[in-house]
């Protein structure tokens, strides 16, 4: 009989962690349309939300690989600006061959954040916020003299329609690999435990460095979407998108620590509430230290209701 409500409670509590990112993002949307007297839900501003969804949903595609495997990657934003950067360069010339410069700069910063990583046995967000530093006083010293524009043609693809089927084509893609190959279930393994994992045929080394190289070659991608609708860039390029990020997959109910209880879902939901929560919260909140607050707040509820503290473990 207590084994019964044991496991009567557990699957209870499994429910609820599934549905509780998206009944959150239900609540968000319901709450702040009441706050905003509806403004959220006009198609003015859904349509200024979906023009931030692009780059943060395909970005964070490629860290929620690094977070199953139990890491953190906090330069894609100096890896955005930079591969944007190279973008722009490249597209003076070519655009097709922009698009491929740019995620072929992605990857190679990838590796370089992989390889300090694997070799050297350093914590995941200690070489990531080095080289944060790295890609993102590079990109300065490149736009010392000015933003770096792009090709005039590259503005004529900024059309909703088309960003949209580049994301989707992203997220198709990686979902087949996340469900469908052994990719996905090495991603899990290791995440779960590295020592089972390699046991079970995982080569935890070379698939953490393929993680960092692909999170890198999809943010380059994400690069193109960024320069069609900014048309040139900046140094600042990028600034803030590996906290963006974070917050958006938390808010997905991504588990810290990765493992088995990713779900693919964690993407959508996640940047979804965090594009909402950000264009909410200046309507309700005019002064923007109460924002950060607001921010702060949920973010940490989130945590603390998410968190798995069974397997909780030092990030990788």
């Amino acid at each position: 009989m207590a084994d019964t409500v044991l496991a009567s409670r557990f699957k209870l509590k499994s429910t609820l962690r599934n549905l509780g990112p998206l009944l959150g993002f239900v609540g968000i949307v319901v709450l702040f349309s009441i706050l905003t007297g509806g403004k959220i839900v006009q198609p003015k501003n859904l349509s200024l939300m979906l023009s931030q969804v692009f780059v943060l949903m395909i970005a964070s595609t490629g860290v929620f690989f690094v977070m199953t495997v139990g890491g953190l990657d906090f330069s894609q934003g100096s890896i955005l600006g930079l591969s944007s950067i190279i973008f722009c360069w490249v597209s003076q010339y070519s655009i097709l061959l922009a698009v491929v410069s740019s995620v072929a700069a992605g990857a190679a910063m990838g590796a370089f954040n992989g390889f300090f990583h694997v070799k050297f046995k350093i914590a995941s967000f200690i070489v990531t916020m080095c080289s944060q530093y790295f890609f993102r006083g590079l990109c300065k010293y490149i736009t010392t003299a000015g933003p770096v524009p792009a090709s005039p043609n590259v503005l004529a693809l900024d059309q909703t329609w088309f960003k949209m089927i580049l994301m989707l084509i992203v997220l198709v893609l990686a979902f087949f690999i996340w469900r469908y190959t052994r990719v996905g279930f090495d991603l899990r393994a290791i995440g779960a435990g590295e020592t089972a994992a390699r046991f079970s045929g995982c080569r935890p080394d070379f698939t953490k460095f393929m993680v960092y190289v692909t999170a890198g070659a999809i943010t380059g991608f994400a690069s193109f979407i960024n320069v069609v609708r900014v048309g040139s860039i900046t140094g600042t390029a990028g600034r803030q998108l590996e906290t963006q990020i974070l917050i958006a997959l938390v808010l997905g109910g991504m588990p810290i620590s990765g493992g088995a209880r990713a779900r693919f879902s964690n993407i959508i939901i996640g940047t979804l509430t965090y594009c909402v929560l950000e264009k909410s919260l200046p309507m309700v909140f005019p002064v923007s230290a109460t924002q950060q607050l607001v921010k702060g707040i949920i973010f940490l509820i989130v945590v603390a209701l998410t968190i798995d503290h069974e397997s909780l473990k030092v990030i990788k």
